[in-house]
């Protein structure tokens, strides 16, 4: 599949839409239109370009690496880079308050590119219904992977901007104009949902390409959208009940995922972040790239090629995506190896004495530390771009060894070929976990999430030094059943989902989803401001900033037809 990928995206690429109609009816001159493309093989490659094209962004409109949206607008990292001026946008958004309906980089180009990503299916999904299933024997699974994929954009831009419009493959360009995003908090999570349940329905449970989802695969994806949809908010965003309805679904689609047997968790957590055990057991839906296939520079994840250390002589650019003292401090552990929940913030920890969870040294780069598990070359504050800014952490899951044969240069700019995970197994335990715990269930989520602590406890083979040793002092424990009361258990579970996913970017959509991003972020601000002088004018504004602005240039685009959202 990951082969497929090029070939058969040329004849994808003359469906490179964006938004609304001025993008979803635009065709480029001297290629071929769609309706030239309508024999089975023809229209396969349609399908596989819709693949492509959600992995398609680029480093100014990201539509997967959410490192810009969730991370660097959560407590998890800041900007980074040459100065709060390099990049200014995610300056604005690290900010909140700077934030503009105007911006036309990263606010407008991802909605653009999440559009281009929805066009692809459309336009592969019609070209799939014009054929018989006599003349084309995989129509019912490719139209379930291409509603499938259309899900995951729409899902993208749900939680990036809520009110979003929505269109199906049966919209003229006369209809586009006249859908508002103006929808029910219930309808707009239906309509995406929809297709999902479509997947789940008519997709197979075993498919011979790793990189297409099969009927387990829709599910945890379900499972994910239902999540989000059983914290309802009101119009300011303010999460006013928690579905319980929804939330038993999730708990009955992730307990479908993980009685099929088809997932587990790798035995090291740093299986998830390297090219060579890609596609690998915990990996339940994955956006694939490739690279010596053939083209000058293969297929890369671009989206991140901003964040390498810069001042390191493997890469040379470009230092974004630093780590925060606060994320950093998350990771101390007291005397019983569990975290400090009330007072991990209070001071500046040493480092040198502390005992930390195991996972900081899979996510942050520290002075002296093993970075990216290669120990013959520790991480040095001399790599560090601007830490009279920044301080001195980096970021680097994201990030590959120059050595990585998924590396590749061009320019001053890093792409990797390494597959981008959207949905690991880790994350099907901690949905289902925190369903059993707002169902009033703590004592079902115990041991899902301290399966999850085990297995990053055990995570220290590849954090050695060349003498042997380690560079921090590792203290993990699992939670004890005595006390893991519902309260204890949403801190808890709350506290899991940031440590193992952090940097990855999904930590500022899981505050917003909890409703706790106001309370959370401006108490972040309020301690670190004193150490990061550059956030002294940040505040988070509930009501407005848990969404990014609708672009004025879509509004302006479809005549007002498109609300904006609440503080713009």
């Amino acid at each position: 599949m990951k082969h497929q990928y090029i070939t058969a995206c040329i004849a994808g690429a003359v469906l490179f839409f964006g938004s609304c109609k001025k993008q979803l009816e635009y065709t480029p001159t001297g290629v071929l239109s769609s309706s030239a493309l309508t024999s089975p093989t023809a229209v396969d490659g349609l399908v596989t370009a819709a693949y492509a094209s959600i992995g398609n962004g680029d480093m100014i409109g990201p539509i997967y690496s959410m490192w810009a949206y969730g991370s660097v607008r959560s407590d998890d990292a800041y900007k980074g880079g040459g100065g709060t001026g390099d990049v200014g946008e995610v300056d604005a958004m690290e900010h909140y308050n700077l934030v503009t309906p105007t911006m036309e980089s990263f606010v407008s180009r991802t909605w653009k590119n999440l559009f281009k990503s929805i066009s692809r299916a459309n336009v592969a999904l019609r070209a799939v219904n014009d054929l018989t299933e006599a003349s084309f024997p995989q129509k019912r699974s490719r139209l379930a992977e291409l509603r499938f994929l259309r899900a995951h954009s729409y899902f993208q831009m749900k939680i990036l901007y809520k009110n979003i419009p929505q269109f199906d493959e049966n919209a003229t360009s006369e209809d586009i104009l006249t859908v508002s995003n103006d929808l029910s908090w219930e309808a707009s999570w239906n309509k995406i949902a929809d297709d999902l349940q479509f997947a789940v329905d008519n997709l197979p449970e075993n498919q011979s390409d790793k990189a297409r989802p099969n009927k387990y695969t829709a599910q945890a994806y379900l499972a994910k959208l239902r999540l989000f949809q059983a914290y309802e908010q009101n119009e300011q965003h303010k999460v006013i009940s928690i579905n319980q309805t929804r939330l038993q679904e999730v708990v009955d689609l992730c307990q479908s995922v993980i009685a099929s047997g088809k997932y587990a968790l790798s035995a090291d957590i740093a299986d998830n972040f390297l090219p060579e055990t890609e596609n690998g057991p915990e990996s339940v839906f994955a956006i694939q790239f490739t690279i010596n296939d053939g083209t000058t520079a293969g297929r890369l994840n671009y989206e991140d090629g901003l964040n390498y250390p810069h001042g390191a002589p493997q890469y040379g650019c470009c230092g974004f995506h630093a780590a925060s003292q606060n994320l950093v401090n998350a990771y101390t552990t007291d005397a019983g190896g569990l975290p400090k929940f009330n007072s991990f913030n209070s001071t500046i920890p040493d480092l040198n004495t502390a005992t930390v969870d195991v996972r900081i040294d899979h996510t942050v780069g520290i002075d002296g530390h093993v970075y990216k598990y290669d120990n013959t070359k520790l991480f040095s504050n001399s790599w560090v771009r601007d830490p009279g800014v920044y301080g001195y952490f980096h970021t680097m899951r994201n990030q590959q060894l120059a050595t990585s044969s998924s590396y590749f240069k061009n320019g001053p700019f890093m792409g990797v070929a390494k597959n981008y995970d959207v949905i690991r197994y880790d994350d099907v335990l901690l949905m289902q976990a925190e369903a059993y715990i707002e169902l009033g269930q703590p004592g079902n989520a115990l041991p899902l999430i301290n399966q999850i602590r085990a297995r990053a406890a055990a995570s220290t083979a590849r954090l050695k030094k060349m003498d042997g040793t380690f560079a921090s002092n590792y203290n993990m424990q699992p939670y004890p059943a005595a006390g893991f009361t519902q309260s204890y258990a949403r801190t808890a579970l709350q506290w899991e989902r940031r440590l193992e996913f952090a940097t990855e970017g999904q930590r500022f959509f899981d505050l917003v989803r909890w409703g706790t991003a106001a309370q959370v972020l401006n108490d972040y601000i309020s301690a670190e401001k004193s150490r990061r002088t550059f956030l002294a004018t940040a505040v988070f504004t509930a009501g407005r900033d848990e969404y990014l602005p609708i672009p004025q240039s879509e509004i302006t685009f479809t005549k007002g037809l498109y609300k904006q959202n609440p503080g713009y």
